[in-house]
């Protein structure tokens, strides 16, 4: 409640801020004596009010006390290939910066400013680092840091089954490598056969540093491998980091399935082979006893001719 009573459209002392209690005269029920007595004045309800409202704008207006203002990075996590370059955006909620830039070990060239905003570029990234866009408002400093990732993507995915040729029922390896890729730890590889995966692995605890990830997986051979193709699938997730997801996928290998024969089809074959082998037998017999037997014949014939004949010429004689 407000206790002192000022005259009308008195203001009220105030750090830069006019507050006026309205006041206005009670006219009393009965007229006033000749003397003119004193008149209470009545007090507006929102006069009670001042007090607060000065506390709030000393807190929140322009211009009192030191000012608040913001900084802001765009975008705050940057993913850049190796070598590559990219555009960062610095801002800032301050009206007139005296002081502003982008702090950073990298090549950069700054593209377009304003006063409350700067583009730069920055270039030839070949290793992750942290850079800060600042501001200077009233005296006091701000940073925004953007964190910078340097990527090696998988340019080259490679399969190789070991053996190419396999029975069903044995073993056989799978193999997928991926030369210089970094950051291992958001690489995925995915063996499949088909588009069904049949293994996965991921890298954890990897350094940032690129370098080769090889994966190998042993399987047993299945009669239905053999009409499927089989792959390497590699991704790379950036997404966490603020950027993308990258994948390549390797050269399709076949597997040669081969199925054991039978153990009915396998009797079979040996009881015709014996078969066959009998009748080569039998017949070569056949033939041995009937060439004999022809020529026993053809040299008897020839002895009785020759008694024959001998015995014509002693008659003669």
């Amino acid at each position: 409640m407000c206790q002192d009573q000022k005259p009308p459209g008195k203001t009220l002392p105030t750090i830069g801020i006019p507050l006026t209690c309205s006041l206005r005269p009670r006219i009393p029920q009965q007229a006033p004596s000749a003397a003119g007595p004193w008149m209470p004045f009545e007090m507006s309800p929102f006069c009670c009010w001042g007090l607060p409202a000065a506390l709030l704008a000393l807190l929140f207006c322009p211009g009192s006390g030191e000012a608040a203002f913001e900084v802001y990075a765009s975008p705050e996590q940057l993913v850049v290939k190796h070598g590559a370059s990219s555009e960062i955006n610095c801002s800032t909620s301050c009206l007139q910066p005296t002081i502003s830039g982008l702090e950073t070990t990298l090549s950069k060239t700054l593209l377009d400013k304003q006063p409350q905003w700067e583009r730069y570029r920055v270039s030839n990234v070949s290793n992750s680092t942290v850079v800060y866009c600042h501001f200077t408002c009233s005296g006091k400093q701000m940073l925004r840091n953007v964190s910078v990732t340097v990527f090696h993507p998988p340019e080259q995915v490679l399969l190789k089954l070991q053996p190419t040729w396999v029975t069903v029922g044995n073993a056989f390896t799978i193999e997928c490598s991926v030369p210089a890729v970094a950051p291992l730890e958001n690489l995925t590889l995915t063996l499949l056969r088909g588009q069904e995966p049949l293994h996965m692995h991921t890298f954890v605890g990897a350094t940032a540093a690129p370098q080769e990830a090889r994966i190998t997986h042993n399987s047993t051979a299945h009669k239905e491998d053999g009409r499927h193709n089989f792959s390497c699938r590699a991704e790379l997730d950036l997404r966490p980091r603020g950027g993308g997801l990258i994948r390549r996928t390797s050269e399709p290998q076949v597997l040669e399935i081969h199925e054991p024969m039978p153990d009915n089809q396998m009797v079979i074959i040996i009881a015709v082979v014996s078969v066959l082998l009998l009748l080569f037998v039998a017949s070569v017999l056949l033939c041995f006893v009937f060439g004999q037997q022809w020529h026993q014949r053809r040299r008897g014939n020839y002895g009785v001719q020759a008694a024959w004949r001998r015995l014509r010429r002693s008659y003669r004689a």
